[in-house]
């Protein structure tokens, strides 16, 4: 722990399509504060940031959009075909993430972090950690997730993974090497084992400790965060819940666990309510929230989101949406009691936080609102 007094840092790392960010969320699930990188490279070239006019300096003001951001796609066509076009926009960005992600580890109450990044071992990030994790996946299945998951031709596929550096080099630097071929529960097994061989104290990292408690009517409601082993009991509610509508496994639970968490309440230790949740680049998404019908509404909501919040925060997210269908008035007031306010995408002001709500809005949902903290990483200049 030379880096970092009283931290133990987890570089994690692997060619694209291989798991890193499955393994990363599996990490935060046991206990770490994760960091997406390659998330953070996105926010300093957004418009006010460090690196906005550094990278219209360099590559030209033909990639600012009407609203007066860089344009994304064009960059990154730009750059995946020019080797010195993608040196150049690294010599920009790297140094403002390590910045950004030294101030997050700073930040970071957890003794366990981890940085995700594709060019961790290029970089300086490198430099900062104590245990370096590297996924690992047949080029067949990256080939095949991207082709499934992001809508690529086979040869756009292997074009982009042959962009990238070796993946035998990046397993032979590696402490750990996670073998990630698809199967969910395989990869939580040996995500889990991997913790807590290497990581300092992971015995009692994985422990599910009980947050937030109110008392009702019926009972004390506790709100806590589940874990994967609660697989088949969110399953079994969400069918409930939906009357069928979302037909849940425990495997497709296990499956979310990758992308996502679950917020549980309970009451005498039977599951009543639950919110399924996640904070990536520091933004907090809400997505599908479930309470029992018999239960004090106001009670039940606001115990559950206000565990929702306090685990954002210490995730350090700076703001929270949280996306609801078929509001009546009773529930707006309830929602603005508990500081949300409707919006809309374009109206939230920080690219990042427009990004998340642009992708996880959906038809017939209203956008809620909230901030969380007001000093930012990557702030405008």
């Amino acid at each position: 722990m030379s880096n970092w007094p009283g931290k133990f840092v987890i570089g994690l790392t692997g060619n694209i399509a291989t798991g890193k960010s499955v393994v990363r969320r599996m990490l935060e699930h046991l206990g770490a504060y994760t960091i997406d990188a390659d998330a953070l490279t996105h926010r300093t070239y957004s418009r006010g940031a460090p690196g906005y006019q550094q990278v219209i300096d360099k590559f030209g003001k033909w990639l600012v959009s009407k609203d007066g951001e860089i344009d994304r796609s064009k960059l990154g066509n730009l750059v995946f075909h020019d080797r010195d076009a993608m040196s150049q926009l690294e010599e920009i960005v790297h140094p403002l993430v390590r910045q950004a992600s030294e101030i997050l580890i700073q930040r970071a109450s957890q003794p366990v972090v981890v940085i995700e990044a594709i060019k961790l071992l290029e970089g300086d990030l490198r430099k900062v950690c104590d245990s370096i994790w590297v996924t690992n996946a047949p080029q067949e299945i990256q080939v095949e997730r991207l082709i499934r998951k992001r809508g690529f031709t086979r040869d756009r596929a292997l074009e982009r993974i042959n962009m990238q550096s070796a993946q035998s080099a990046k397993v032979a630097i590696a402490n750990i090497v996670i073998t990630n071929t698809g199967s969910y529960d395989s990869l939580w097994k040996q995500v889990s084992a991997a913790w807590k061989d290497v990581v300092p104290g992971a015995g009692a990292a994985d422990t599910e400790t009980i947050s937030r408690k109110s008392i009702t009517p019926t009972g004390e409601v506790l709100a806590k965060r589940g874990k994967p082993k609660n697989s088949a009991a969110i399953a079994e509610f969400i069918t409930r819940q939906s009357k069928g509508k979302r037909r849940m496994t425990a495997e497709n639970v296990m499956e979310d666990f990758g992308d996502k968490a679950y917020m549980l309440l309970q009451i005498d230790g039977n599951l009543v309510g639950l919110a399924s949740w996640q904070v990536e680049n520091l933004v907090t998404r809400t997505t599908d929230i479930f309470l029992e019908e018999n239960l004090n509404q106001r009670k039940a909501l606001e115990t559950l989101i206000n565990e929702v919040e306090r685990a954002s925060s210490e995730l350090q997210s700076e703001a929270s949406l949280i996306f609801t269908v078929n509001e009546d008035p009773a529930q707006e007031m309830l929602w603005k009691n508990l500081g949300y306010e409707r919006r809309t995408p374009e109206t939230l002001g920080v690219q990042a936080w427009k990004d998340a709500a642009t992708e996880s809005t959906f038809t017939g949902s209203t956008l809620l609102f909230k901030q969380l903290r007001q000093e930012r990483v990557l702030r405008p200049i």
